[in-house]
């Protein structure tokens, strides 16, 4: 740690300015938790879990995304022939000599000083803060241990890029529900049960462990417990795995080029996947696609407005629109490889992993699409209790159409735009283009009509229908998309010539 204070002048000062700045921040968030002393039972707990909550999310999370070097790496200590088992203890009491650890340690020991002040179990309030770091330090050396395993010789930022998504993923709808919530000088019922379903998972847990009634339940000293146990057991079957694996050289650094290759996996699927990604964010017919999708769904909205009908009515549109066109855009996607589709027939590649690997870019692209969509749907809707329903039908609609296009893209393609060409140069269609379009299209809302049937219930009678809708919509989407993937590896399979045919012909 003092290592980092050394070098020219210019680096020494950016890490003093640094420290100092951590510094002033530790000092103003210990002062902000010890503030809450007069705070009701329930914002002192929504304000902890929740910031307990991110903070954890932060410490798993971080090592994956920034790709650090962890300098507490197992594979180091290898030639010293020690045992797994008392180096895995050893490395994990080390991880608390970091900066991260030291700050978490001093917000933790706040927190635990908040609940005694409020008159809780000093044993009790100890026994959170210490799970609560306890868990934020294994989580961090689990996922250095992964990133070293697994990742480090696929860093690349179209990696990077995934992780930052999959952040996104999270982090906008919280934001989109905390910013749509009306406090009028009290918590919000829907934060405060927010609180309690993250006082029984494992990332708030710990902290709502002596938050009382507020935050805590029955399942939550197990969850908390359980977790660090869990983060144990798996740190040391970590340790043990990295001394007993060779380092790969880290090749991929070197090569230029590889790009999503160098990140998917070395399957034929992955290989699929990988080029699949290179033509959806690249090729320009692809890129139009992705672009008129949220246009096309947002302008459905106009002519509803005008009509008169209810704002917070026609807000629950455009993220199943979106959802339905996401899910149908694949439908012809074997059609736009052109001849390069002669690469899968003549190498023999199964029918699942081309159907599976084609899937990948669209589902990368459309659940953050999704992600973003309906809670911004539900916030302007004002009924976060319909946020089940939305996700039931939009999973419903999505998933369908996505098992449906599989189905499409092998059985019926039709002629579109070459590589190269404008997106809005379409060549002459015969009638099977229009049938193809229009099955997909309706067999994936006839596929989603339970989740629709019982949305529409929820939003019309009894809110309680909202979690009918989700769980058939679920339900609904994964069994379509599962056999669609299964029907339409066997039609690739069966029709390999017939498709060298039309890619030569169209």
């Amino acid at each position: 740690m003092l290592g980092a204070l050394r070098g020219d002048r210019a680096h020494v000062v950016r890490m003093v300015i640094g420290l100092v700045l951590l510094v002033a921040a530790t000092v103003a968030a210990a002062a902000a938790v010890l503030s809450l002393t007069d705070a009701s039972d329930a914002t002192a707990a929504t304000v902890v879990v929740f910031a307990g909550s991110a903070v954890t999310l932060g410490f798993a999370a971080a090592p994956l995304v920034t790709g650090a070097t962890d300098p507490l790496d197992p594979r180091r200590f290898g030639v010293l022939g020690l045992s797994p088992r008392p180096l895995a203890a050893v490395l994990a009491a080390a991880g608390i000599l970091s900066v991260p650890s030291l700050v978490l340690i001093v917000l933790s020991a706040c927190a635990g000083a908040l609940w005694v002040e409020r008159g809780a179990s000093p044993v009790l309030a100890a026994l959170s803060s210490v799970l609560g770091a306890v868990t934020c330090i294994l989580l961090a050396r689990v996922s250095m241990a992964v990133a070293s395993l697994a990742l480090r010789e696929r860093r690349s930022r179209e990696l990077t890029g995934v992780f930052l998504v999959a952040l996104l993923v999270v982090v906008v709808p919280v934001g989109v529900f905390l910013a749509s919530l009306e406090w009028r000088g009290q918590v919000p019922v829907q934060l405060v049960e927010a609180v309690g379903v993250l006082a029984v998972t494992p990332l708030g847990a710990a902290w709502a462990l002596a938050a009382g009634a507020a935050g805590a339940s029955a399942l939550t000293p197990v969850v908390a417990v359980g977790t660090v146990v869990v983060l144990g057991i798996v740190w040391f079957a970590l340790v043990h795995r990295l001394l007993n694996t060779t380092e790969r050289p880290v090749a991929v650094r070197e090569r230029g080029g590889l790009g999503w290759f160098a990140v998917a996996p070395g399957t034929p699927g992955g290989a699929i996947a990988a080029r699949s990604l290179v033509y959806w964010l690249r090729d320009r017919r692809y890129l139009v696609n992705i672009v008129v999708v949220p246009i096309a769904a947002l302008l459905t909205v106009v002519p509803l407005v005008v009509a008169g009908v209810p704002v917070e009515y026609v807000a629950l549109l455009p993220a199943p629109l979106i959802a339905l066109m996401l899910g149908w855009m694949p439908h012809n996607d074997l059609a736009y490889d052109s001849t390069a589709v002669w690469m899968h027939i003549a190498s023999a590649v199964r029918g699942a992993s081309d159907r599976v690997g084609r899937l990948v870019p669209i589902l990368l692209i459309g659940i953050p699409m999704l992600a973003v969509a309906v809670p911004v749907a539900i916030a302007f809707h004002g009924r976060w209790s319909m946020l089940p329903a939305l996700v039931g039908v939009c999973a419903a609609l999505f998933l369908a159409g996505l098992g449906l296009s599989s189905i499409s893209s092998a059985l019926a393609p039709y002629a579109v735009s070459g590589p190269g060409d404008s997106p809005f140069q379409q060549p002459q269609r015969t009638s099977s283009g229009v049938m193809a379009q229009s099955l997909v299209l309706l067999g994936a809302i006839a596929a989603s009509s339970p989740a629709l049937w019982w949305g529409w219930l929820a939003l019309t009678r009894d809110v309680s229908y909202a979690s009918a809708s989700l769980w058939a919509g679920i339900a609904a989407g994964v069994v379509v998309l599962v056999i669609g993937i299964a029907i339409g590896s066997a039609v690739f399979q069966r029709r390999g010539s017939r498709l060298m045919e039309f890619a030569e012909s169209s």
